[in-house]
Parts: C-alpha cells; structure tokens; sequence
C-alpha cells in the first residue's frame, strides 16, 4: 500500500514537473529574445562608437613616418619613435610644451573651481515659485549652450573690442581716454576664458542637477516643513546633500578630462597679443600640425595627450572606488 501511494506521488510530481519545465523554457526563450531586441537597439550607437571613436585610432600610424601629404603613408620615410624623442630632446620644444601644459592644467582646474556654478544656479532656479518665470530663466540660460564659438566671438567682438560698445559708452561716459584692450591683451586671459565658458554653459550644466532634484523624496522635504524647516534649511540640510553625489562624479569625470580642453573657443579667440596664454594642448597640436605642416609630430602628441587622459581615468575611477565604494566606469 505505501509503495503504491509511493509510486503515485512520484507518478504526480513527475507529471507536473513537465508542464513548469515547459514554462521555464518558454521564459527562457522569451528572455534571450528581449535581450537580443535590446541588443539590436544598441547596436547603431556601438557601430557610431567605433567610427568616432576606436576606427580614427589607426591614425597613430602616423607618428612613426615622416609624413608627407604629396607622397602619401605609403611614400613617407619609416622614422620610428623619432617624433617621441624629438619632443623630450629639444630644450625649445619642452618650454614650449610645457607652456601648453601650463595653460591647460590652468584652465582646467579654473573650469573645476567654477564647476559647483551650475549646482547653485540649479538650486536657486529650482526655488523660483512662478512656472513662466523659471521656463523663461532656464530656457534663456540653455540658449548660449547652441550658438557656436565662432558666434560667441562675434559677440565679445561687438562688446569688448577697440570700437566695440562697452568701450564707446566709457568713452562717452568720460570714465577713459583711450580704448580697453579687452580681447587684444595677454593678461588674464585663463579667467576670461573660464567666465566665456561659464557663460556658455551655466544653462546646461544646470540641467542635469536639476533631474537630479526632481528625483529627491519629496517626503523629506514635508517632513522637514513640518519640523519647521525654512526654504534655506531645506536646500542646505536636503537638496544639497542629495545633489552631492550626482556632483562628486561630475567632479571625478572632470579631473580625468583635465587635458581636454576642446579648442574651437581658444581657436576663435586666439590672436598675435595672447597667443603664449591662450594656446592650450588641443590648440598646439592643431597648430603644429595645419600651421606647422608637422602632422607626424601633432600625432605624437596627441598620442601621448590620449594615453595620458586614460591614465587619469583610470586613476579618478580608482580613487572613486575607495573613497565611494562605487566605481564610475
């Protein structure tokens, strides 16, 4: 009798086991289908990521030629590291790398000591009670973010030059007798730029911080308004510290881009007066190699600027690892 309830138990389970192998094998396959439509979906933006971004990469070739453009890769002399010990053997070539440098690492770190701009602007406009008034205020802070360097230039040209605006209406206000040579000097030219930049991108930095807001526990700030919390307590004791993370990887993202300054402003803005200070590491190697016909040597050097920024990376990530616990890549 109990081998027979025995066998009819074994015969039950056996005959349900089926029917849930079954179902887990249709999730299975249901499953493998979701994540290959996903990967489908990604594929464009890695095809993208590889033209743009690892494809340009065989370029490298170039710093072992002499390049010439009239006889081609093919036709240029093979010269090896060549290009690489020329840059740490010429005393001329180190000052006027190491000039470059300067300028860089200068801006840079000026572009990080005014990177907590957008987190205050975002807090302060977050604040704003009128729903026209903040769109308009936002939207006109974002705009600057489109308009090109180049337009930006024309701007500051129509204001600051010799003849520009602000120069006219202080020469009709009495206040000087000869023209401020705001775009043609060579002094303080790291802070102007930095506050171009910030002017350009104060709108958009801020919008990201402003997610990041809308993204807080709105319990938190009811509780703290009913322990009688004022508007300045809850940014300070709420909205601040929340936002501090979204900050601190922006801030690590921006240490390891410290080489990257672009240079389509520095570009635009350059001249015979403030060349020395104004040329950061993007700006030399495009110089040395259209303007000096020295494009092996540009690719050395960019060369170098790409390895160096990984090197970066991989130590901001590091550093965000034991001080986070948390990774950024």
């Amino acid at each position: 009798m109990t081998a027979d309830v025995t066998t009819r138990a074994l015969t039950t389970a056996g005959a349900a086991e089926g029917p849930r192998k079954k179902r887990r094998a249709t999730r299975t396959r249901e499953g493998g289908k979701r994540s290959f439509t996903m990967f489908l979906c990604i594929v464009p933006f890695l095809v993208l990521v590889f033209l743009f971004s690892y494809f340009p990469l065989y370029g490298w070739i170039y710093s072992l030629f002499d390049y010439r453009p009239a006889l081609g890769l093919q036709g240029s002399e093979f010269v090896g590291l060549q290009w690489f010990q020329l840059l740490v053997s010429s005393p001329t070539q180190m000052q006027q790398i190491g000039q470059v440098l300067l300028n860089t690492l200068a801006i840079s770190f000026l572009g990080i000591a005014t990177s907590v701009l957008p987190l205050g602007f975002a807090i302060l406009l977050n604040e704003i009670r009128v729903p026209w008034f903040r769109n308009a205020v936002q939207t006109l802070t974002t705009l600057p973010n489109f308009i090109s360097w180049v337009l930006v230039y024309m701007i500051a040209f129509s204001l600051f030059s010799s003849s520009g605006l602000v120069n006219n209406v202080l020469n009709d206000a009495g206040l000087i007798t000869e023209p401020i040579k705001f775009l043609d000097s060579d002094q303080n030219v790291w802070i102007t730029m930095t506050l171009w930049s910030v002017w350009k991108g104060l709108g958009w930095g801020a919008i990201i911080y402003l997610a990041a807001i809308a993204g807080i526990d709105q319990s938190l700030y009811e509780s703290a308004r009913i322990d009688g919390a004022g508007r300045f307590q809850l940014m300070r004791y709420i909205t601040v510290p929340q936002l501090m993370p979204t900050y601190l990887v922006l801030l690590l993202l921006s240490v390891a881009n410290l080489l990257n300054n672009g240079m389509e402003q520095y570009y635009v803005f350059q001249n015979a007066f403030n060349k020395e200070h104004i040329q950061v590491l993007d700006l030399y190697v495009y110089n040395i190699g259209i303007t000096g016909n020295s494009l092996s040597m540009a690719t050395a050097i960019g060369m170098l600027k790409s390895v160096i920024s990984v090197v970066l990376l991989l130590t901001v990530n590091g550093i965000a690892k034991r001080v986070r616990g948390q990774s950024i890549v």
